[in-house]
C-alpha cells in the first residue's frame, strides 16, 4: 500500500488524483477500520492512517476516509476552535480546494462558498492567484494552503488575496516550512523536476520557505497572530490526529 500511493503522487497529475480518489476512499477505510486513530474532520476512526509523501514521506498521516493531512485537521481544529467559521455567514474563497473540506463546506448553510483554481476540476471559477477576476473586498475569508510554494510570485500572490479580502476579513495561507532555514530559499535557475525536488522538497515547488514566512505576510499587508494550536491540545490529542509537530497556523487578518 505504502508503495502504491508513493507511485501514485510521483506520477500521476493532480487532477487525475483527484477523480481517482473518490474510489479509492470508499475501499480504503473498510481495509484500515480501527480505533488508534481519528479524523476530526470526518470523525472516521482506524488503526492508523496511510503514508504520504515522496522525498519525505511520511507514516500514519493521510485520512483513508476523507484524505485529510495532518495540515488540514489542524486547519479544521482551528476554525473550529478560535473562529466562527462554522456558525456565523462569511462570504468564502477557497482556492486550490481540498477534497477533504469541498463537500462539508458545500453543504454548510452559513458559508456562500467559492472554489477557484488553475486546474483543479473541483474550482468554480478557473483562475490565476496572481490576478484574480475579483472586485476588491469580496470576501470575509480566504483560504489558501499549500499553494504559494508553487507560484511564480508569492508576494504578488499574498498582495491579490488581502485585497480581495473585506477590511476586517481574514485568511490562512498554510506553506511548508523549513524551520532551519532562516529566510525563504528561492532560486529561478533551478527548473528541473529533479532539482527541485532536491532543493524545495517537490518537483512542483519553486521555493523553500523558512522562518521569515510571517514576515512576508505582512508585508503584503496582513496583520499576522501565529496561532499555536498544537501546544494547546496535549500530547494525547495531538497523537491521535496525528498532527505535525509544532506546525503553527498564521492568522493573517485585514484591518478593519
Amino acid at each position: 500500500m505504502k508503495e502504491f500511493i508513493t507511485f501514485l503522487m510521483r506520477y500521476v497529475p493532480r487532477p487525475i488524483l483527484i477523480r481517482f480518489s473518490y474510489l479509492f476512499n470508499k475501499v480504503s477505510p473498510i481495509l484500515m477500520k480501527g480505533d488508534k486513530v481519528e479524523c476530526p474532520i470526518c470523525e472516521g476512526h482506524f488503526r492508523s492512517f496511510l503514508p504520504y509523501g515522496t522525498v519525505k514521506r511520511r507514516d500514519n498521516v493521510l485520512c483513508p476516509k476523507c484524505l485529510s493531512l495532518e495540515r488540514h485537521r489542524l486547519l479544521h481544529l482551528f476554525l473550529n476552535q478560535k473562529t466562527d467559521f462554522y456558525t456565523a455567514k462569511h462570504k468564502l474563497l477557497h482556492i486550490a480546494p481540498e477534497q477533504c473540506f469541498y463537500k462539508r463546506f458545500r453543504k454548510q448553510e452559513n458559508l456562500d462558498y467559492l472554489t477557484g483554481d488553475l486546474y483543479s476540476p473541483l474550482a468554480d471559477v478557473k483562475m490565476d492567484i496572481h490576478e484574480m477576476p475579483f472586485e476588491d473586498g469580496r470576501f470575509d475569508i480566504v483560504l489558501c494552503n499549500h499553494v504559494l510554494e508553487h507560484v511564480d510570485d508569492d508576494a504578488q500572490a499574498m498582495r491579490e488575496i488581502y485585497r480581495v479580502l473585506k477590511p476586517g476579513g481574514w485568511a490562512v495561507m498554510q506553506v511548508p516550512l523549513d524551520d532551519t532555514r532562516e529566510e525563504t530559499y528561492e532560486d529561478p535557475s533551478i527548473t528541473s523536476p529533479e532539482d527541485r525536488e532536491k532543493h524545495f522538497w517537490q518537483k512542483d515547488h519553486v521555493r523553500l520557505f523558512g522562518l521569515d514566512y510571517p514576515k512576508r505576510l505582512e508585508k503584503a499587508g496582513f496583520k499576522v497572530e501565529p496561532v499555536n494550536l498544537w501546544e494547546e491540545l496535549g500530547a494525547g490529542l495531538r497523537e491521535r490526529y496525528r498532527l505535525m509537530e509544532g506546525e503553527i497556523i498564521y492568522w493573517a487578518k485585514k484591518e478593519s
